[in-house]
């Protein structure tokens, strides 16, 4: 009986990880790329207007070199009522880790061009705002050196710690965005005020489940899973398949 959990683990790490990831890395290996970020374009992408009211968007991008076949880097963006431009927040590997308006708000991320994972906006978006700010505000990994590409927390780590402080946005980052499943070192476990369980092992393995997230499970930073609310696939190294996350 061990030997057949042992085998079924393996053939849904092949078919389920390993697979769709190979499939990611041969993708992003016919794709011209810049060489470094020095050659890389940082500049607005044309994705996002001037602000007409209040909103809040969630965008992601791949990120650079080869980590750009399974992984994105993501950031949050809003306006208030009246304000003519955006602001955006980051969480990067250099310097002080939290940026605020430190790239145009829907800039290239080594080149690649962002997509909007989510949106808020109107009156609801006026009224959350303040608790985003306020989830910014006490983001704990903040010091300098705090950063880690790899299991986090990172700028995914940043965006998705965000989400679950404020579960009126309602969102829910790519399966390929890295680090988002990190929740602080050790086996750490939390259900959100959404009621989403959210379980980690040093952000290595972990498992999510409920009615904003779906099912998920983490294996090595990817995520396999299925969202119920928005029908989609969550696939490693190729994000969703499905309807859009929001």
């Amino acid at each position: 009986m061990i030997a057949a959990i042992l085998v079924r683990a393996l053939q849904l790490f092949l078919l389920g990880f390993l697979l769709p990831c190979a499939v990611a890395a041969g993708w992003w290996a016919m794709r011209d790329r810049p060489a470094d970020w020095r050659s890389a374009s940082w500049e607005a992408s044309g994705l996002l207007p001037a602000p007409t009211g209040p909103a809040i968007h969630v965008l992601s991008a791949r990120t650079g070199g080869w980590k750009g076949a399974v992984s994105s880097h993501s950031w949050i963006v809003y306006a208030r009522a009246g304000e003519a431009r955006w602001t955006r927040w980051d969480v990067v590997g250099w310097g002080a880790p939290v940026r605020r308006d430190a790239y145009p708000p829907d800039g290239r991320w080594y080149s690649n061009a962002p997509w909007i994972v989510g949106s808020v906006t109107g009156a609801e978006a006026a009224a959350l705002i303040p608790q985003v700010e306020a989830a910014i505000a006490a983001y704990p990994d903040r010091a300098r050196g705090s950063y880690r590409i790899w299991p986090g927390p990172n700028s995914n780590s940043f965006v998705a710690r965000i989400l679950r402080e404020v579960p009126g946005l309602g969102l829910v980052l790519p399966p390929i965005a890295v680090g988002k499943d990190w929740l602080g070192p050790g086996l750490r476990g939390t259900i959100d005020d959404g009621g989403n369980l959210h379980a980690s092992a040093w952000g290595i393995a972990g498992l999510a489940a409920g009615p904003r997230v779906g099912v998920e499970l983490q294996l090595l930073g990817q995520t396999l899973g299925l969202d119920l609310a928005r029908p989609a696939l969550k696939l490693p190294g190729i994000g969703r398949v499905g309807l859009p996350s929001g």
